[in-house]
């Protein structure tokens, strides 16, 4: 998988030489830790393009070995370029921790990422994501209240420690895989989802999928399992909107949350460029609703669907329903073959688009001053509890 990942260091150090020298290349020029205060991100939001590019390479210069950026792939050109690694959160997560030698991570994606990176992290590594207000909508649609009140209403019905297993999507908040991990429950991927609903149901009877239906439904589709033994839990209604008999059948129960991009993708814009662009090769994120999903001729996860395109044959056409950022990236580096994207609204990812060069370039500049801000830290007991259920899923690998 690492050899995947689109690495950064050439580029960054080659750029870095053509940058005239600042007291910043200086180690001794730095301010002492215990009296610098934070430099506001208020300077940083009108600079040019231009110079906000030239001083994020010359603060990741300055810090040399001391910082490792990671890169999602949804992320904006103007931030992803400056990333040592790109990749999907989990593994980039993994990677980080692998490389200890790095004590600051910077991020770039949303916070649930940042959290992951902290949970797998060595002690002596601090996580920073630049923009605190890069969140995530599916996962604020499950809140540990919900899922805790949701555990309590199954256990009434048909004891849910002994007949559920909890299963929680990487894209969901720390505590939530620390309530996985305290009650037997076990994180999944989109790559990784089947074989980890076979695990979880050869060892309970039930599965809590949460908090994306989608992903659940899909995959439980393409398991063969049937439609008659799912059910979608509403955290906003009592039981989930389900009749206690309704539960007792159930052997998938499904929250009742989306992804707010892919939701956006319909079975007509797959029948349009069906039509447009005859032996077109369709190919969606199974977060997608299940109607597309169904009309796809491949669905998969983010880097399945950079590999799938990349290593497609010249001249071939793809139509592609995930990020615009992601699309938009394959387009440009994949020359030799038509690239679409499935809709013809724009869907980005409006919390990921948060972290920006200003941001960036602020989170950097304040590290080579001493100053660590927005430092992710998820708590020592949910982080144990959380590790657990992340360190299940990857024995599964």
């Amino acid at each position: 998988m690492l050899s995947l990942l689109l690495t950064f260091f050439e580029i960054r150090d080659t750029m870095s030489e053509l940058l005239t020298p600042t007291s910043l290349d200086k180690k001794e020029d730095r301010v002492d830790a215990s009296i610098i205060t934070e430099l506001p991100i208020a300077d940083y939001q009108d600079r040019p393009a231009e110079e906000l590019f030239e001083r994020i390479v010359a603060a990741k210069k300055n810090l040399g070995n001391q910082v490792i950026v990671l890169g999602h792939n949804y992320q904006r050109d103007e931030v992803i370029v400056h990333a040592d690694l790109r990749g999907d959160s989990l593994l980039l997560s993994k990677l980080a921790a692998e490389r200890s030698e790095f004590p600051h991570v910077v991020f770039c994606g949303v916070h649930f990422m940042a959290e992951t990176a902290d949970i797998l992290s060595r002690s002596n590594q601090t996580v920073i994501l630049p923009d605190l207000n890069a969140g995530c909508s599916m996962a604020d649609m499950a809140a540990i209240e919900q899922v805790d009140e949701c555990w309590d209403s199954l256990s009434r019905i048909v004891s849910a420690e002994d007949v559920v297993t909890p299963v929680v999507y990487v894209n969901s908040a720390a505590d939530l895989k620390a309530f996985c991990g305290e009650h037997g429950g076990i994180t999944c991927t989109s790559s990784n989802a089947k074989a980890v609903m076979n695990w979880a149901w050869s060892r309970r009877e039930k599965i809590l999928f949460f908090p994306d239906e989608h992903l659940g439904r899909n995959v439980a589709n393409k398991m063969g399992f049937p439609k008659d033994d799912m059910i979608v839990w509403d955290p906003f209604k009592a039981n989930g909107g389900n009749t206690e008999a309704a539960i007792r059948k159930a052997r998938l129960i499904l929250w009742k949350g989306h992804c707010s991009v892919h939701q956006m993708f319909q079975p007509a814009h797959v029948d349009y460029f069906r039509k447009q662009y005859p032996g077109i090769q369709v190919i969606v994120h199974p977060e997608c609703h299940e109607n597309v999903v169904n009309k796809a001729d491949l669905v998969g996860s983010t880097e399945f669907i950079i590999q799938t395109v990349s290593k497609a044959p010249a001249g071939t056409s793809w139509v592609v329903g995930t990020e615009l950022n992601l699309v938009n990236r394959l387009k440009a580096e994949q020359t030799d073959k038509k690239v679409f994207f499935l809709s013809p609204m724009v869907c980005r990812c409006a919390t990921m688009f948060r972290i920006d060069a200003p941001h960036l370039c602020w989170a950097m500049e304040n590290l080579v001053q001493g100053q660590v801000v927005n430092h992710i830290s998820v708590p020592d007991d949910e982080k144990v509890l959380a590790k657990i259920a992340l360190e299940r899923m990857m024995a599964l690998s």
